[in-house]
């Protein structure tokens, strides 16, 4: 008897499964269709996207998150139209704001970009009223920053970019240095590329630690980097300083508004 990858009734030859595979994949990262899952109760993610944004806060995880077996993965900002990350590259929503269904799981990337939501109510209350009714919501780098500005960060253990990491206070959060923290259903991943750590640990939380290893596997994630360079803790004194005065600009501008919201949210700054 043919299984369901077998051939059958209105299933593909063989020469033409691994086509129908690659289409199906395909139309599952575009969020059309959900990835095969075993039986799996399908899941709706959906990362917000923005002028600004730092595509591998976005991307890094979304290559991990895509291929979380049941998943239908719905990509939004207000429009449809293209966007540009910090540095230039292309981005395109597949669903508004408007028409995101309720969520499983909601990913908010960070870059630039981020300080120019912190007021925005539309934003703010999308992530609020997500966040009220998802399993988990997954903040990357800064993104973190938007979730304390939506008010989901009080008492609640998070980290971030090391650059921004001293503003976690002011939206009444409990900073922790970490590269993945979990408190309750707020995932949070340290600066850019800790995004895919952490989406792997979310897949895990998801649909258990063999689906989590798999999807590592599958993307070859075992990093080997050439410096060991890649946090303050470990960076050679010239280069951190060089790194903090290129960030200066943005990381003050980040404090001015943290303060302001931390007022409008009743934290107390010296906590």
């Amino acid at each position: 008897m043919p299984t369901r990858r077998g051939v059958g009734r209105g299933e593909p030859a063989p020469e033409e499964a691994p086509i129908q595979a690659g289409i199906r994949d395909q139309t599952a990262a575009e969020g059309l269709v959900p990835r095969e899952s075993d039986g799996e109760a399908q899941l709706n993610i959906g990362f917000l996207i923005f002028p600004l944004i730092n595509q591998i806060d976005f991307t890094g995880p979304f290559e991990v998150l895509a291929r979380v077996p049941g998943a239908v993965v719905h990509v939004l900002w207000r429009e449809r139209a293209p966007i540009r990350d910090v540095n230039g590259l292309i981005l395109t929503p597949n669903r508004t704001l408007a028409e995101a269904p309720p969520l499983d799981v909601l990913v908010v990337p960070g870059g630039h970009g981020q300080e120019a939501l912190m007021d925005d109510e539309e934003v703010l209350s999308f992530i609020r009223d997500q966040a009220a009714r998802a399993r988990f919501v997954f903040s990357v780098c800064t993104g973190a920053l938007l979730c304390g500005a939506a008010g989901l960060l009080k008492g609640v253990r998070v980290t971030t970019h090391w650059a921004s990491f001293d503003l976690l206070r002011y939206f009444g959060a409990i900073p922790v240095e970490e590269r993945v923290a979990l408190d309750g259903k707020h995932l949070s991943a340290a600066g850019v590329t800790a995004g895919i750590d952490g989406a792997l640990r979310l897949a895990a939380l998801l649909r258990g630690d063999r689906a989590a290893q798999e999807i590592q596997l599958g993307i070859e994630y075992a990093p080997e980097p050439p410096f060991n360079c890649g946090s303050p803790r470990s960076a050679p004194p010239e280069i951190l300083e060089a790194a903090r005065a290129a960030a200066r600009p943005i990381t003050e501008a980040r404090k001015a508004t943290a303060k302001r919201i931390a007022a409008k949210l009743g934290v107390d700054e010296g906590v």
